[in-house]
């Protein structure tokens, strides 16, 4: 198998692996095209809020782990699992270190150059998650169902040959008290970094994708691969890029580029 790219790092969250909504198939085939010396999974990556309930585990689910064990053994790949609200299952073996490729933890503080990122899922500032989880339980289940509307509505925008339509991300984006939420978080999680004597925050959680500069500090955020279907990913150099996966391109060619294989790109050079 020939990799096209070879990234220092590569940072994907919010999975959800044992739901319907997970594009597993997706970010599995990201990880075959891509190989990189260190992974890190930020949180939500399988969803144990869902699998007690009405979830499934299935085989393309499992084959996100092979792919993932594969580039440990064929790249030397290092990974690094950070629990997020949806996995925190993880708290009773938390923190685990397999060899020196493979640990679980709940946050890391990654080197890039001359900067340093403190890397976490992002739910430790969510109030809702953190002390009213069975409102955060009803809230799973209204964005389950606001899915299967969406996945429905898509399939008649497909019939009719228009493009994906994410009815959750608008309606995200189109209530107040949402965006305000989003500007906290984003703002509490850049404090979080500078307190750890930091340059910038990796996160997810929220599943918006972003690379922003807030005041002198730097905000990234992996996305999702429910919606968004998105990476952060960092050069030899310290550059950092967010790239959204495009499965249209990848069926329309063989050996897919840097640009064929995502439909959009956004990137944040290295600040010296």
């Amino acid at each position: 198998m020939k990799s096209n790219i070879h990234f220092r790092t590569i940072v994907i969250s919010d999975l959800h692996l044992g739901t319907k909504g997970s594009k597993a198939k997706e970010v599995t085939n990201f990880l075959k095209q891509y190989k990189c010396q260190k992974l890190i999974l930020n949180g939500d990556i399988i969803d144990g809020w869902q699998l007690k309930k009405y979830g499934a585990w299935k085989k393309k689910h499992t084959a996100f782990f092979k792919t993932v064990l594969k580039m440990m053994d064929d790249y030397d790949t290092k990974v690094i699992y950070l629990r997020g609200n949806h996995d925190d299952f993880l708290d009773q073996i938390m923190p685990l270190r397999l060899g020196k490729q493979f640990q679980i933890r709940k946050d890391y503080i990654l080197k890039s150059g001359s900067k340093r990122y403190y890397i976490t899922h992002g739910d430790v500032f969510d109030s809702i998650t953190t002390n009213l989880k069975w409102l955060a339980y009803l809230g799973d289940i209204g964005y389950t169902f606001l899915l299967w509307v969406n996945k429905l509505y898509n399939h008649y925008r497909a019939w009719q040959g228009k493009p994906y339509y994410s009815l959750s991300q608008v309606i995200k984006q189109k209530v107040k008290a949402a965006v305000s939420y989003i500007s906290d978080f984003e703002e509490k999680l850049t404090e979080l970094a500078r307190s750890r004597n930091c340059d910038g925050i990796i996160c997810g959680h929220i599943h918006q994708p972003a690379i922003r500069q807030i005041g002198e500090l730097i905000y990234m955020n992996s996305g999702d691969w429910v919606e968004s279907l998105s990476a952060l990913v960092e050069d030899h150099n310290g550059n950092w890029s967010l790239m959204y996966y495009n499965e249209q391109d990848v069926k329309s060619s063989e050996e897919p580029t840097i640009s064929e294989f995502f439909g959009r790109k956004e990137r944040l050079a290295q600040v010296s």
